[in-house]
């Protein structure tokens, strides 16, 4: 009797655990149940639901502003009648952090400017830990789904090889920079009497080489160290000698190529080891900090450098200046090559396995891809910063910063999206003021009107490819930032190069150039 009595009982706990379980999620009706709480989510209009409902959030910090006090998440729960409770982590360590937070199993409702990579969102998402997204977005995004609609080669670089999304992108469609520009320092120019810029890299090495001689403590180019060394250099140089990207980029035959072993790469290094030789390169680019080389610039000590407009590392107000830098062309190509930006970035937003009502939340953020939703997480709510100037809004007004900070430290604190890569579509500059309207042009008759283009699309790899490249690029990208290092100061020998080619090789290059090619097919096939 005891025994069938057992047997019973833990027949009946399975019964209620499967019931238990099959009452999570969604009901299908517009309405989701957690804990025995169903929470009806409103297809159209606002609030996004009938009844309270609280979402956990983890997102990177920048530590200027708590989230909380934030009016653009204020106006949010406003809005929307969800109430976030935030788990966010310093931007610096939030990769740490993420890590840590899937190994535990404790899971936040909803990865927000996260950051994941294609690889965490396959792993991830074939572990059920990351819900898809597609079907949500076709019923309860429609601001999303436009988005998608309109670039099908980004729906198609979002969605993993099993056909599910399971991260949403930041959109940038009017940003043309791959790379932070080159600038020159107007200043030291004019003290040069210069009045055209290079074109090739025989005139930009003459250039650079005449600042040096005009004043010896001038630095004609300067770099820093970063998380990768030269790189915001590295890529305007290359494209002198045909490359697109300091990694992979795919030619105009659609052929895909590893940088790093072309003969685009020795002309590149050869050329900085000729300016470090002769002193035309900041000889601290390898190990100083960005702040380091803002020091000098702000000095007007160095000629050309990199930042995303020339004031912020120059200090001062907004001017033109000190204008942007023409790529230059080598005796290897006919023109230089341009990289532009892809106009996306993958891994912004996804929905895990604990989130109690994924309707509200794909409801939640599809707001920021409305045109209103654009304005306010970029700018802060109508009439802090900026307001409409009439009904039709078409035409936004800026407003005097309170208080009379700097615009951009004020908007830090009223909206998460500075620093981080917010899940939305970025909007067009609203008022473009005289400055904004040189750099526009300046992108324009630099950069796009000669044959940009972006260097290589987001690419899902399968879970095999991406583990092997994983372990192929680790002991690639150590090895050939080691060796640009030495090929530029001159501890090893340019002599070397067709020696250094051989050990990528024996160490997979091949292999992973490989690896993206067959990728890179399988997304122009889809």
């Amino acid at each position: 009797m005891i025994k069938k009595k057992k047997i019973f009982m833990s027949i009946l706990a399975t019964v209620m655990a499967v019931s238990l379980l099959s009452g999570c999620g969604s009901n299908g009706d517009g309405s989701s149940a957690s804990g025995g709480k169903e929470t009806e989510v409103n297809k159209e209009g606002y609030p996004i639901v009938s009844k309270p409902l609280t979402l956990t959030i983890m997102a990177p910090d920048m530590g200027i502003q708590n989230w909380k006090d934030m009016p653009v998440m204020q106006e949010m729960e406003k809005l929307t009648g969800i109430k976030i409770e935030y788990r966010n982590a310093p931007r610096d360590s939030f990769d740490t952090k993420k890590n840590l937070v899937f190994a535990s199993g404790d899971y936040p409702d909803i990865f927000f400017a996260a950051n994941l990579t294609q690889a965490e969102e396959l792993s991830y998402g074939s572990q059920g830990i990351l819900l898809p997204l597609e079907d949500l977005i076709d019923q309860y995004a429609p601001n999303i789904k436009k988005a998608l609609d309109d670039n099908p080669d980004i729906r198609k670089s979002i969605t993993a090889p099993d056909g599910h999304i399971y991260s949403l992108p930041r959109l940038q469609p009017y940003q043309p920079w791959y790379r932070n520009p080159l600038w020159y320092n107007g200043k030291m120019l004019k003290e040069l009497n210069v009045t055209k810029l290079p074109e090739t890299t025989d005139e930009l090495y003459s250039l650079l080489k005449l600042a040096k001689e005009k004043d010896p403590n001038n630095i004609p180019l300067s770099s820093s160290s970063g998380n990768s060394k030269l790189r915001d250099i590295r890529t305007w140089i290359l494209g002198a000698y045909g490359a697109y990207d300091e990694e992979l980029y795919v030619d105009d035959q659609d052929v895909v190529h590893y940088t790093p072993a072309e003969d685009a790469y020795k002309g590149y290094i050869t050329f900085l080891n000729k300016l470090w030789k002769e002193d035309l390169i900041d000889h601290e680019s390898f190990s100083q900090t960005d702040d380091q080389k803002k020091a000098k610039i702000k000095n007007d000590r160095v000629l050309l450098f990199s930042d995303w407009n020339a004031y912020m590392a120059h200090g001062g107000d907004p001017s033109t200046e000190d204008p942007m830098f023409s790529p230059v062309k080598s005796d290897m190509v006919d023109q230089p090559a341009i990289a532009k930006n892809k106009g996306f970035s993958t891994g912004t937003f996804a929905i895990s396995n604990s989130n109690p009502s994924p309707e509200a939340s794909i409801r939640w953020v599809d707001y920021m891809y409305s045109p209103d939703g654009q304005m306010m997480w970029d700018k802060g709510p109508e009439g802090t910063l900026w307001k409409y100037t009439d009904d039709s809004k078409q035409t936004v007004e800026y407003l005097p910063v309170p208080n009379g900070e700097d615009r951009e430290t004020y908007r830090s604190k009223i909206t998460p999206n500075f620093g981080i890569p917010s899940p939305m579509i970025v909007p067009d500059e609203p008022v473009k003021d005289e400055f904004a309207k040189w750099v526009e042009n300046e992108s324009k008759t630099k950069l796009l009107d000669r044959g940009a283009r972006v260097p290589f699309p987001a690419l899902f790899l399968t879970e095999a490819e991406s583990s092997e490249v994983t372990a192929l690029r680790s002991d690639l990208s150590t090895y050939v930032m080691q060796m640009e290092a030495k090929f530029i100061t001159g501890q090893e020998s340019l002599d070397g190069y067709d020696k250094y080619v051989q050990t990528l090789k024996k160490m997979g290059s091949d292999r992973f150039q490989e690896i993206y090619q067959g990728a890179y097919d399988r997304w122009k096939k889809n």
